[in-house]
């Protein structure tokens, strides 16, 4: 049977296709296509017209590579969706160094003729979890902005109350609320203390606890009193000032609120997930660390090997063998999500820190115990993980279906 490998390199709002058969037979030399639903049908028909069988491959790009690789599926064409890194280290068979769209479109299509046994369909994510993902991608952007933000807040209250952001160590509310951050707000500069008497500033601080739902711990407010008796601020108690201080306040506040919405909403809508009961049962995971993973690991089915899911974290060990040299300890991949990594380890970070009686943390403080770097402890801590979070969920979710299947005959 004839083949034909239809090469895409995808860009924002167009891509560039070439067409190629075995021997390097060109079919159609490259041209572009606009991501619209008129010139999408054209390239569809086209597809369709070519005798023998033929493969549409693409390259994972973000989210550009998306409108076309659902429509060319949901026209009926077999689509490939590539991992970059796989066609960047495909052999150009060249010494010359060529970038351009139709010398990559072109590539993608001498890679698909040459891998034709080995693509793999493209499966869409359902609609729960591509929603997932992006409200972790999200997630992960406005916790950059609230670090950033934080740390520009304690840079200017140290011209102004110096060491304010560590008196409490209350945690993040619900509400994305923080003592530290609301007492800055009230209490700006240090003289919005020490100007007035210690009974007055009591009282001050007792009302102040009381209309913002925090406790007010006996002596506390003797402490803060105290605490700013000997701070040199740089900045004046002026109008200026508070300006500088409650505006940064209130863009702390609003990232951290909107941060706790996102993370309630995700947790929400994991919790519609057949395997959330289980991701959430693994020991350092919680409600907030759960929906992350399932949110970049996606539907486990797309994996036939545990392998295959600790390659996709970058988490798998390399391997650097020649001749008599065999090196022992070689670098992870991270050629993987980075999503996944941060999320896997926050999750071995909570283990190291809570020292449950489980089997992933045991391994980690066995490398830690061969005197092993911590990064590499982390990394084969995360790796036994994925390998766990592999056999726990496929087998959960095979043993529900298996039970759907037996309720439907009866």
């Amino acid at each position: 049977m004839n083949e034909t490998a239809v090469g895409i390199d995808v860009s924002k709002g167009k891509s560039t296709i070439a067409i190629q058969q075995p021997c390097g037979v060109i079919v159609r030399r490259p041209f572009d296509v606009h991501h619209n639903r008129h010139e999408l049908q054209a390239l569809a028909d086209q597809i369709l017209g070519i005798q023998g069988d033929v493969k549409v491959i693409m390259e994972y790009t973000g989210h550009y590579y998306e409108p076309i690789a659902h429509f060319l599926k949901n026209a009926g064409i077999f689509t490939s969706v590539i991992n970059p890194k796989l066609i960047k280290d495909y052999d150009n068979n060249s010494l010359r160094h060529v970038k351009t769209d139709k010398a990559d479109a072109m590539k993608i299509a001498r890679y698909g003729i040459d891998k034709w046994r080995l693509l793999r369909e493209y499966c869409p994510m359902d609609e729960k979890r591509e929603q997932l993902r992006a409200l972790n991608r999200q997630f992960s952007f406005y916790n950059k902005q609230k670090t950033a933000i934080r740390n520009n807040l304690i840079s200017i209250l140290d011209q102004t109350f110096p060491g304010v952001n560590n008196l409490f160590n209350s945690p993040v509310r619900k509400d994305g609320h923080q003592k530290w951050v609301d007492f800055a707000a009230s209490f700006w500069h240090a003289d919005c203390v020490r100007q007035c008497s210690l009974e007055a500033f009591r009282e001050r601080y007792a009302k102040w606890c009381s209309k913002n739902g925090y406790d007010c711990r006996k002596g506390k407010s003797e402490e803060i009193y105290n605490f700013t008796q000997d701070l040199v601020p740089t900045l004046p108690k002026d109008s200026t000032t508070k300006y500088l201080v409650t505006t940064t306040v209130k863009a702390m506040t609003m990232a951290s609120v909107t941060l706790e919405s996102i993370r309630d909403h995700m947790n929400e809508l994991a919790s519609t997930l057949p395997e959330y009961p289980v991701v959430m049962d693994m020991a350092g995971v919680g409600p907030s660390l759960g929906p992350q993973l399932i949110a970049e690991i996606g539907d486990i089915s797309k994996f036939t090997r545990r392998s295959e899911i600790t390659a996709f974290a970058g988490v798998d060990p390399g391997e650097n063998q020649s001749g008599t040299h065999d090196q022992k300890s070689v670098h992870a991949s991270k050629a993987g999500s980075p999503y996944l990594r941060s999320t896997l380890f926050n999750i071995m970070s909570v283990l190291i820190k809570t020292h449950p009686d489980d089997p992933v943390y045991r391994f980690i403080e066995k490398k830690r115990a061969e005197g092993k770097p911590f990064y590499v402890c982390m990394t084969a801590g995360a790796n036994k993980f994925l390998r766990i979070y592999y056999g726990k969920v496929k087998s959960y979710l095979e043993t529900q279906q298996s039970q759907g299947g037996e309720l439907e005959k009866e």
